[in-house]
């Protein structure tokens, strides 16, 4: 149905020289009617998220930007500590800080960027209901914050590489390393529909919204960040073959360290499988927008 322009009465006109009043009649967005050209529209808006993210989170703190070093460190080393002293879990021949640190710098992201998008609604409840704009601004925002400390990390883990290198310590990394923009482009999508899933289903269920942080420590222990795939007894490698994280975090230490249990139709499985999950999440998501304002 084409848009209508109603003009407004002649006695309600405004006088030669200014804009007239206009009410613009369009018809129900479809389910995949996403308006991304909008969303694109919104870009410099995206930025001001961001950057309003990155200054809510450090001020008046001592170390800044330094937590996005400080959490996948303390947790690398806790994980040492538990898993490689003392229960003694392989780690495919690599090096267990190495190993550790390389899941801890992914799964921060993934983790971060679900659990954020996922608590939208109500963390920005009072911004939704008092401003109009595209929906899909905040939840690209917050994707975007944790790529900006992804790339921290990842310089972090670069010089750690280096280090171990230099001592003759580090695996030699394979080809499979020029895949690592895809991984990451793979890791932020998914996070991005999961994300918005949970999100759209929060305007009716709230409980939803406390689970999160349950659910993604759930997901870890079935995602190789602790123990690799080539570890994980027979009985129980079908978790592993339903998680469609699974081979993005085997194919990252195949490039990295040349170890991983991973083929190229796992890989594209798991891309298939995230392009369903995204698609289901966003056509979800701007679904409930038209009427979460009222329910919140």
């Amino acid at each position: 149905m084409p848009s209508l322009e109603v003009a407004t009465p002649a006695a309600d006109r405004r006088p030669a020289g200014q804009a007239r009043p206009l009410r613009i009649i369009t018809a129900d967005r479809g389910w995949f009617d996403w308006r991304l050209g909008q969303l694109w529209r919104s870009r410099e808006l995206i930025g001001l998220f961001v950057w309003r993210d990155f200054v809510s989170l450090y001020v008046q703190t001592l170390l800044g930007p330094a937590w996005h070093l400080v959490r996948p460190l303390t947790t690398t080393v806790l994980f040492v500590l538990v898993f490689s002293r003392v229960a003694g879990l392989p780690t495919d021949g690599v090096p267990p800080f190495l190993f550790y640190l390389a899941g801890n710098v992914a799964w921060t992201f993934f983790a971060g960027a679900f659990d954020g998008v996922s608590r939208m609604l109500i963390a920005q409840a009072p911004l939704l209901g008092k401003v109009s704009f595209h929906r899909l601004v905040i939840p690209v925002a917050i994707l975007c914050s944790n790529l900006v400390g992804l790339a921290v990390q990842a310089v972090m883990l670069a010089v750690v590489l280096a280090g171990f290198a230099v001592a003759g310590r580090a695996p030699a990394p394979t080809t499979a390393i020029v895949l690592l923009p895809l991984l990451v482009c793979l890791l932020a999508l998914c996070s991005l529909g999961g994300g918005l899933i949970i999100c759209a289903l929060t305007t009716k269920y709230r409980d939803l919204a406390f689970t999160v942080t349950f659910l993604t420590q759930c997901l870890m222990f079935v995602t190789p960040v602790i123990l690799p795939a080539s570890a994980v007894p027979p009985a129980y490698a079908w978790m592993l073959r339903l998680n469609p994280l699974s081979p993005i975090f085997e194919c990252l230490r195949l490039g990295l360290f040349g170890r991983g249990v991973v083929t190229a139709w796992q890989l594209a499985g798991s891309a298939v499988a995230i392009g369903v999950l995204l698609t289901a999440g966003i056509t979800l998501f701007m679904r409930a927008e038209r009427t979460f304002v009222d329910t919140l």
